[in-house]
C-alpha cells in the first residue's frame, strides 16, 4: 500500500517507546491539542466526535434503566464539601479553588467540582419527601478539574470530560442493586461499542472510592501490559445522606435516611481504546464509536464517471445508517490512503475506472490491513457484516492479550519477576490485609487492581505472608 512516509515517521514505534507512541497518536490523529494552562487538553474535532459517540450510546443505555440527565453548578462551597470527611480528605490534594468573585474576595471559598456528590445531597436534601418519590436515578454529562501533578492526554489531565450519575434509592438492597447494574452497563458497553474485554471486581479498602462503603471496577489490560481502571460505580449506603440530612418520610411514616450509589466514566476511555487497539501506523478505532466508519477514495478521479461512481456509493452507504466520508480532494491517493489509516478508519472503499467496468470495488481493512473486492451490488449488506468482523476481530485480539498476559501466581518474589519484565495481571490469593497490599507495592512494585467479581472458590496462600485463604485477587502496574 503506498503510504505519506511523513505521516508513518511521524509514531515513535510503541516498542521503542511506549510513552511517546502514545502521545503521537493524541497528537497525530488530530484528537487533542495541549492548552496554554498548564495539564488541561484541547478536545479537537475528531476526539470531540468520538467522546460524543461514547456519550450517545452510554446517554441510551442510561435511559433504558430509567436515569435522566441533570446539571449541577461547578462551584462547591467549602463548607457543603466538607460536610462529608472522608471525600473531601480524599480530593483534598487535587481540590482548586476560586478566592475572588471579580475584583473582590470571597466571604467562602469554592471548589471546582472534582466530583458532585456534594451537590446531589444538598439538592435532594430540599426536594426529597416521601418514599413515593423513590428512586431518584440522575446523570449529568460535564467536565470536573482534579489538580493532577502528572498528565498525560486522556489518561490524566486536570480537566477532563465524563459522566456522573448518582441516584438514591429507599432500600440498601436497592441501591446495591444499582451499583451493580451500573457496573455491568460499563462492562457491556466496553465489550459491545469499545471491543475491550474487562475484569469485573471489587476494588480493596485501601483503594476504594474516599466516602464508599464500595468500589466496583471494570479493568482493562493495554498493549504494553499495564492495566487501566475504566469505570467504577461505588455504594455508598447511608453515610453521605445522614452527612447531608437527606430524609424521605418511610412507609411506616418514620423519617429515614436513603441510600445512594455514584458511578463514571471518563475521556479515559478514549485513551483505554488507543492503547487497547492502536498500532504503528495510528489510531485503530472500534465502528461503533468511529466518526468516520467508512472513507470512500475515489482512485484516478480525474477521469470521466470516476466521482460520480464514489459520489454514489457514499450517497449509498450513508442511507444504509453509516457514518461515511468522501475524500475527493485533490491529494493523492496514497496519501489519502495514509491520512485514514492514522485516523483509524475502520474501513476504506476505493473505486476507479477498472471497478466500474467489473461492478466491484476495493475495500481495505484498517484492522488486518486485508484488502478484498466486493461486489457494488449488495455493497450496504457486505459493508455491514465487515464493520461487524472488524469489530469481532478487535476484541478477540485484545481478549487474547489479557489472556495470554494474566498469570497464576503463588509468590512476591514471582510478582516481581513479572513487572520487571514482559508485565500483566498476576492473579494470586490474598488474605484481606492491608498489611501484605501494601507489601505486595513495596516488593513487588504492584497495586491491588480488584478482587474479580467471579472467584474461584478455591483455597491458597497469601504471596505475603503465607496465610492461607480463598480471596483470589489481581495485581498490576497501572496508568
Amino acid at each position: 500500500m503506498a503510504k505519506d512516509q511523513r505521516n508513518v515517521e511521524a509514531i515513535t514505534p510503541m516498542e521503542e517507546d511506549f510513552a511517546k507512541w502514545y502521545t503521537d497518536i493524541c497528537l497525530k490523529a488530530e484528537l487533542v491539542d495541549y492548552a496554554s494552562v498548564k495539564g488541561f487538553m484541547i478536545l479537537r474535532p475528531y476526539g470531540c466526535a468520538i467522546w460524543e459517540n461514547i456519550k450517545r450510546i452510554l446517554d441510551g443505555m442510561f435511559k433504558a434503566t430509567g436515569h435522566e440527565n441533570v446539571a449541577m453548578p461547578v462551584l462547591i462551597p467549602e463548607s457543603l464539601l466538607k460536610k462529608e470527611g472522608e471525600l473531601v480528605q480524599g480530593f483534598a490534594p487535587e481540590v482548586a479553588w476560586v478566592t475572588h468573585g471579580g475584583s473582590e474576595k470571597l466571604e467562602e471559598r469554592l471548589a471546582f467540582r472534582p466530583t458532585s456528590e456534594t451537590m446531589f445531597c444538598d439538592h435532594w436534601s430540599h426536594i426529597l419527601h416521601s418514599w413515593r418519590e423513590l428512586p431518584m436515578l440522575y446523570n449529568q454529562w460535564c467536565s470536573v478539574v482534579r489538580w493532577e501533578k502528572t498528565t498525560r492526554p486522556f489518561l490524566r489531565s486536570r480537566e477532563f470530560w465524563w459522566q456522573e450519575g448518582h441516584t438514591i434509592h429507599e432500600t440498601a438492597e436497592e441501591a446495591q442493586a444499582e451499583t451493580e447494574q451500573q457496573l455491568n452497563c460499563y462492562a457491556d458497553f466496553c465489550r459491545d461499542a469499545l471491543a475491550m474485554p474487562v475484569v469485573k471486581g471489587r476494588k480493596t479498602d485501601k483503594e476504594k472510592f474516599a466516602g464508599a462503603d464500595a468500589t466496583y471496577t471494570i479493568e482493562c489490560m493495554m498493549k504494553d501490559h499495564k492495566a487501566l481502571q475504566s469505570g467504577t460505580s461505588h455504594y455508598f449506603g447511608d453515610k453521605f445522606s445522614r452527612a447531608y440530612d437527606v430524609t424521605f418520610t418511610g412507609r411506616d411514616n418514620k423519617l429515614q435516611y436513603p441510600f445512594q450509589t455514584s458511578w463514571g466514566v471518563t475521556t479515559r476511555l478514549i485513551g483505554a481504546v488507543i492503547m487497547t487497539h492502536s498500532d504503528n501506523n495510528g489510531l485503530v478505532l472500534p465502528p461503533a464509536i468511529a466518526p468516520i466508519q467508512v472513507v470512500v477514495v475515489p482512485v484516478a478521479q480525474h477521469k470521466p464517471g470516476v466521482l460520480e461512481a464514489a459520489e454514489d456509493l457514499r450517497a449509498r452507504l450513508t442511507a444504509a445508517g453509516l457514518r461515511v466520508k468522501l475524500d475527493d480532494s485533490d491529494q493523492s491517493a496514497g496519501w489519502k490512503f495514509a491520512q485514514y489509516e492514522m485516523k483509524g478508519v475502520p474501513l476504506r472503499v476505493e473505486i476507479g475506472p477498472r471497478d466500474m467496468e467489473k461492478s466491484q470495488c476495493c475495500v481495505a481493512r484498517r484492522d488486518t490491513g486485508e484488502k478484498t473486492f466486493v461486489a457494488l451490488e449488495g455493497l450496504e449488506d457486505s459493508i455491514q457484516k465487515l464493520l461487524q468482523e472488524v469489530h469481532d476481530n478487535l476484541y478477540n485480539m485484545a481478549a487474547q492479550n489479557l489472556e495470554e498476559n494474566t498469570f497464576d501466581m503463588t509468590s512476591w518474589e514471582e510478582v516481581k519477576e513479572l513487572m520487571d519484565g514482559r508485565g500483566g495481571f498476576a492473579r494470586t490469593k490474598w488474605c484481606g490485609s492491608l498489611e501484605c497490599e501494601l507489601a505486595m507495592k513495596e516488593k513487588a512494585g504492584v497495586s491491588s487492581r480488584c478482587m474479580p467479581l467471579k472467584q474461584s472458590g478455591t483455597v491458597g496462600k497469601c504471596p505475603v505472608c503465607g496465610k492461607e485463604c480463598t480471596t483470589d485477587i489481581y495485581w498490576g502496574i497501572a496508568y
